[in-house]
């Protein structure tokens, strides 16, 4: 008996947590008799898709804006102010653009103090993607993340139209049968393609018309047919894994690379060569301008001791080979930052597909085996030190994506 009672007040109580919310942040819009759906936050979402809900609090959508990011938000303050401040403008006295894509809702309304609502706070939340309809045009010519797309303010969005009110279904994601009291429209069309995500991932460019970011353009370079959501969002157990791990996830960067090295002797010492290959549709690494990859090759004695490394301290200085990066520069032709840059120097980034050779003449003998690291990073060097007191160490630190070996 407790349990069939059970069965009916969870969804009814679910239910109420939800519409109450709902009635809060619409409360301020009663007199105009226009819902805001996209001022609803996540957590009444996840009263019913708790699952998912809690693969998406630990997501970097989830951690989009300039207040939880400390990458982001290191040059948001830096170029903008305060994410807590109201109408902030550019020095053209304009919008933020980063905006569009970090923090979507605020976006919509012209906002900038980020922490005035949840929904705004919250970034890339279930609302922000859960009430577009379709792309304005193609993604490739339209404008960048919110203005890319037409929203409901009145029906979710989805891949399917099967859960909405009427009746108790199972929630995706979820633990139960539960109502959902908004109608739920069906946009296969979209959420089954990759201009779900290109409306932010496809191109950026900074004020010079420089594209910074370019992960759309890369994939249609590469022939790719599978869509982001394909690997960035996987279905586990019958449930499209909302984590939406990518970047700044080195197990899904190890994922995506091939890494392996042959070694020979020679009358000179040893020679090398690491292969390195890109099994991803687009660039590695791809998507913020200051990722970067990098290799360490040290040959090792009959007791496991360095007797030569490719650098000492810098790869970025001493071996500029084994560097994986998109170069911006200035009018100078000197490197710069994203924001002011005027031109791309050298992009030296693996393209896909691309399998790459690199080979060392290592000019010491007694070595009997070599070892080749390969490292990732989610900063360049000038920004690690520029930014050391923000952002914290962790995010600092490069990470061992693959180790191989040979033996000689």
């Amino acid at each position: 008996m407790f349990n069939r009672c059970k069965s009916i007040y969870v969804p009814l109580i679910a239910l109420l947590v939800f519409s109450v919310g709902l009635m809060i942040s619409q409360n301020s819009y009663a007199a105009t008799g226009k819902p805001q759906l996209h001022h609803v936050p996540s957590s009444n979402c996840g009263s019913c898709h708790n699952k998912i809900f809690k693969q998406w609090s630990g997501s970097m959508h989830a951690n989009s804006t300039a207040l939880k990011d400390p990458i982001h938000g290191s040059f948001y303050k830096m170029l903008m102010g305060s994410p807590t401040q109201e109408d902030l403008k550019t020095k053209q006295g304009k919008f933020p653009l980063c905006l569009q894509c970090h923090a979507p809702n605020a976006a919509r309304d012209k906002k900038t103090k980020l922490d005035a609502m949840p929904a705004y706070s919250e970034g890339i939340n279930c609302v922000a993607c859960h009430t577009m309809k379709k792309a304005k045009g193609p993604i490739a010519n339209s404008q960048l993340g919110a203005k890319a797309y037409e929203y409901s303010d009145s029906a979710l969005q989805g891949p399917n139209g099967s859960f909405s009110g009427n009746k108790p279904v199972q929630a995706p994601g979820g633990s139960g049968s539960v109502v959902n009291p908004f109608p739920h429209e069906a946009r296969s069309d979209l959420f089954r393609s990759s201009d779900l995500c290109l409306g932010c991932h496809e191109t950026r460019n900074n004020g010079n018309g420089v594209p910074v970011c370019a992960t759309g353009p890369e994939m249609v370079k590469s022939g790719n047919t599978v869509t982001c959501q394909s690997c960035h969002m996987p279905v586990v157990n019958g449930v499209v894994d909302h984590s939406m791990a990518g970047g700044h996830h080195p197990a899904m960067v190890r994922r995506g690379v091939i890494f392996a090295v042959q070694a020979q002797n020679n009358p000179n010492g040893a020679q090398a060569t690491v292969n390195i290959k890109n099994t991803l549709g687009h660039n590695l690494p791809t998507g913020a301008p200051f990722r970067n990859m990098f290799i360490k090759v040290t040959a090792l004695d009959a007791q496991g001791l360095p007797v030569w490394s490719n650098y000492k301290k810098s790869p970025f200085k001493e071996d500029k080979k084994s560097v994986m990066m998109l170069l911006l520069v200035g009018k100078d032709g000197k490197p710069t930052s994203p924001a002011k840059a005027s031109g791309i120097g050298k992009d030296t980034r693996l393209k896909p597909g691309e399998s790459r050779d690199i080979v060392y003449d290592i000019p010491v003998k007694g070595a009997v085996k070599i070892r080749a690291e390969l490292y990732y990073d989610l900063l360049l060097p000038p920004f690690k030190k520029k930014f050391a007191k923000t952002i914290p160490a962790a995010l600092r630190k490069s990470s061992l994506i693959s180790i191989a070996e040979a033996t000689l």
